[in-house]
């Protein structure tokens, strides 16, 4: 009997800054080795069922052979949960000086079905999208007036494209969210790691 697996991985290339006035400069949420172009992609997975998104609606196992066609469903659910303080991520202050939000990150999903005993992976569809965000902010306004949402206001289509390999920097660990570091550059100085990586060794 074989087994094969179909689900969705989902891999992401990242971008994300803040920033605090003109004359302090940004912060930003970093991956190094995909910031340094030591890797195409990288993996999404929740940090568990690696190499997959997750290990609920997002896989289907078939066992066969089978006699007839068989109807699967999978999806995913990707939610953004970003959190920014108010004040510069370094030094004592707690001042609200917080003027913007950048956010810029593309993904592409795989859908694909892998035979569970060879590790074969057939890829099925390829999916990219991206996602972008612009805020300006007045941190002199009281709170729930401070905001305001810039263009684009609509976000891109996802966008079917041709199949194509998946890399192995998108099956392995570390995930984005174990890997990402956060970058504090100053406008003068050097950059300094504010928080670093969960994961730092492939």
């Amino acid at each position: 009997m074989a087994k094969k697996q179909i689900s969705g991985h989902k891999f992401e290339m990242f971008g994300s800054t803040c920033v605090w006035m003109i004359s302090l400069k940004a912060s930003s949420w970093e991956l190094p080795d995909l910031r340094d172009g030591k890797i195409p992609v990288i993996s999404d997975s929740d940090g568990v069922n690696y190499p997959w998104y997750g290990n609920t609606t997002e896989t289907c196992t078939v066992v066969g052979p089978t006699k007839k066609p068989s109807l699967l469903s999978v999806s995913m659910n990707d939610n953004f949960y970003p959190s920014v303080t108010w004040a510069v991520p370094v030094g004592p202050g707690a001042e609200p000086q917080l003027s913007g939000i950048s956010r810029d990150q593309s993904f592409i999903t795989w859908l694909v079905a892998r035979e569970q005993f060879s590790g074969e992976m057939l890829v099925l569809r390829t999916l990219r999208w991206r996602m972008k965000l612009q805020i300006s902010i007045d941190p002199n306004k009281p709170l729930g007036q401070r905001s305001t949402l810039g263009p684009p206001t609509a976000q891109e289509p996802p966008q079917l494209i041709q199949n194509q390999p998946v890399p192995i920097s998108a099956l392995i660990k570390p995930n984005a969210n174990d890997a990402q570091v956060l970058m504090w550059r100053p406008s003068t100085g050097l950059a300094r790691v504010v928080i670093p990586a969960k994961f730092s060794e492939r």
